[in-house]
């Protein structure tokens, strides 16, 4: 059983993958829409470091950005996780399967 894949899926585990990264997209789905400032004083990195991460996050589909005057406001997009839900359903099943047989397994044993 091939194991689902798709480059959008890659993109997004390699995005997580970065604990900052993690951390900034985890404030945003807490508090909701923070501007750059703001995310840049509660990470403890450079302005220019926060908003490298943050292009990163909006590439693979995680957060999206709006404009206000001088400042960029950002907000993460929970459903750009929906790549991870599909490869974590996918080994649900697997392992529901692996289960299934060893408890098949087992009680043909006890008998």
């Amino acid at each position: 059983m091939p194991v689902p894949s798709s480059d959008l899926q890659t993109e997004v585990f390699s995005t997580l993958a970065d604990p900052t990264r993690r951390a900034i997209f985890e404030r945003l789905c807490r508090d909701g829409e923070l501007t750059v400032r703001v995310l840049t004083d509660y990470s403890g990195i450079s302005q220019p470091a926060v908003s490298k991460h943050l292009g990163l996050l909006k590439q693979a589909g995680l957060v999206t950005d709006r404009r206000d005057g001088r400042q960029t406001h950002y907000s993460a997009r929970p459903e750009g996780l929906a790549p991870l839900f599909d490869w974590i359903g996918f080994y649900g099943a697997f392992w529901q399967e692996r289960f299934a047989r060893l408890e098949a397994l087992l009680n043909r044993m006890d008998l």
